[in-house]
């Protein structure tokens, strides 16, 4: 079966972040070569997950054109919070990474924590200017994800959980919004046709319209999903009432409907008849 994670590649990265600056293009044709395999390894494998992770380092690295912070770091100077309690460490340990190691304390842990994945690993302390490197660079973003739990309320597609988990508040949401849109239409299809073709049966998905999607929100409708609009137009509050189903079905969670939650559909609607 084709992995999703496969189709994490400069093209579609480039995509979802949405520019195609040379910048950019530098910095996705690094990443690319170890981010796949990084994902699939830490599970960040689902179109959920994939699409918000994706959709937050692609905020985070405005757009894959930066893979340090813009500004100098002089504002993290004397933040303890961060540990940063030597003259010089906000600007020596100022945002570096995929999603950005900020802070000496954060860079110390982040180099703990690699060592646990990686024997001998740097000591990203000493030199926190290795975050730049295409190396290391998809890994701080790996890092952050998976201490911070974040494939769980990703699997609740809830992006203002997930935003700030990652920014602390919700700054750019916005942005994040249309990046995750974009990423969304990405892996939601490319699931689709993985399942369509190893089932060998039509699956409906976000972005189809037609009679099909129209029948498939009369049996939601009548299994309690009443605010879902019956239009024909398999679209963000279709896609939700699916994912939601699914989840009360113990089903994988992905908003598509394929023939395991089209028969879970039709048993709920006959349980519910009875």
């Amino acid at each position: 079966m084709t992995k999703l994670t496969a189709l994490v590649t400069a093209t579609t990265l480039l995509a979802i972040g949405g520019v195609n600056t040379a910048a950019a293009k530098l910095h996705v044709d690094m990443i690319d070569d170890n981010l796949p395999g990084l994902m699939e390894r830490f599970e960040i494998n689902s179109p959920l997950r994939i699409s918000h992770f994706l959709a937050q380092c692609a905020h985070e690295s405005d757009s894959f054109n930066a893979l340090e912070e813009y500004a100098s770091g002089r504002a993290y100077e004397g933040r303890a919070d961060l540990g940063n309690v030597r003259p010089g460490d906000g600007v020596h340990y100022k945002g570096r990474g995929l999603i950005m190691v900020t802070g000496r304390a954060n860079y110390r842990s982040f180099t703990a924590w690699m060592r646990t994945e990686i024997t001998g690993a740097p000591d990203f302390e000493a030199q926190p200017e290795l975050l730049d490197d295409k190396e290391w660079a998809s890994w701080s973003a790996i890092w952050y994800w998976t201490v911070k739990r974040i494939n769980v309320v990703a699997d609740r597609d809830d992006l203002r959980a997930v935003t700030k988990i990652v920014n602390g508040g919700y700054n750019g949401y916005a942005d994040r919004t249309a990046k995750l849109v974009r990423a969304k239409a990405i892996f939601t299809a490319v699931q689709g046709d993985i399942i369509a073709a190893n089932q060998n049966a039509p699956v409906l998905r976000r972005g189809m319209t037609g009679e099909a999607v129209g029948d498939l929100q009369e049996q939601l409708h009548k299994l309690g999903y009443y605010a879902l609009a019956i239009d024909e137009d398999f679209g963000a509050g279709t896609e939700g009432a699916v994912i939601t189903f699914q989840k009360r079905q113990g089903l994988v969670a992905d908003g598509i409907v394929g023939q395991k939650t089209a028969a879970a559909i039709k048993g709920a609607l006959v349980g519910a008849a009875a």
